[in-house]
């Protein structure tokens, strides 16, 4: 149960830190976007940090997994702004959540064991997502690079997902949290502030702000519930697209094709029949 609450209180939290980073992308660039999120992300995550200390599980192995989250998370978020600076959410969100069955194959392969009416679920969830990245319409070249873009950040993410689960088997939530946003301070923040490149406007800043909050909160959400399974916690978490897809067909009067309802659709079923598995 543990797996399903996280997941899903993940999906819901990147599904508003997307809305909020497309608006902002759109007003500054990605890489200035990027960089917002990761200072107030890391505002948000070092007095845990603080207070947990540091834990006796930190040794080579677990500080591997954490490096390596942290790097799959920073590096998915640039290629996830910059394809939502060019194409339509309803285009990009469902291409990304992708990232959850990488995370499920990853950890399938690397020995995690699941009921035979569990992997029918996820499949039904993966396939879900597929229909409705296909309906994606890629009547332009901003929407072709848009989709290429997507597609690459979801298979960055599901390795630093699976990564992030790992970790968070090993080492307080808190930790798990940590990396991602010293990556993105240390290799995009300060290099923008040294070059007099990091932009901001008084329109993007609340956007910006906010999708570092919704960030941390879903990378925590997503780790808590990586304890039980990475498995079920990745796919469900995957569910920010749907939710995403909704939101900007009543903000940004995006409007989504049959195949793309039909994919959400079984989306819901297959997230249902995991929750009652698991359950």
């Amino acid at each position: 149960m543990v797996a399903i609450v996280g997941g899903f209180g993940a999906a819901c939290a990147w599904a508003i830190g997307m809305i909020c980073s497309t608006r902002a992308a759109r007003l500054i660039d990605s890489s200035s976007v990027l960089a917002w999120v990761m200072l107030t992300g890391l505002a948000l995550a070092l007095p845990f940090v603080v207070h947990a200390g540091i834990p006796d599980g930190l040794d080579t192995g677990s500080g591997s997994w954490l490096a390596l989250g942290g790097l799959g998370n920073g590096l998915g978020l640039l290629l996830a702004y910059s394809a939502l600076r060019l194409g339509k959410v309803s285009i990009v969100a469902p291409l990304v959540s992708a990232e959850g069955a990488v995370a499920a194959l990853l950890a399938l392969a690397f020995g995690e064991h699941l009921s035979g009416g569990q992997l029918v679920a996820l499949a039904a969830v993966a396939v879900g997502i597929g229909l409705a990245g296909a309906a994606r319409g890629a009547d332009s070249r901003n929407d072709r690079v848009a989709a290429l873009l997507a597609v690459s950040a979801a298979g960055v993410f599901g390795v630093g997902l699976y990564a992030t689960g790992r970790a968070s088997n090993e080492l307080p939530v808190a930790w798990a949290m940590l990396p991602p946003r010293v990556v993105g301070v240390l290799f995009v923040a300060l290099p923008l502030i040294v070059l007099g490149r990091l932009a901001l406007t008084r329109a993007a800043l609340p956007f910006a702000a906010a999708s570092g909050v919704c960030e941390v909160a879903g990378f925590a959400s997503y780790a808590a519930g990586a304890r039980d399974s990475i498995a079920v916690a990745g796919v469900l978490a995957s569910q920010f697209a749907a939710l995403a897809a909704v939101a900007a067909f009543v903000l940004f009067h995006e409007r989504p094709r049959r195949l793309q309802i039909v994919g959400i659709a079984l989306l819901a079923t297959g997230v249902a029949a995991v929750s009652a598995l698991r359950a």
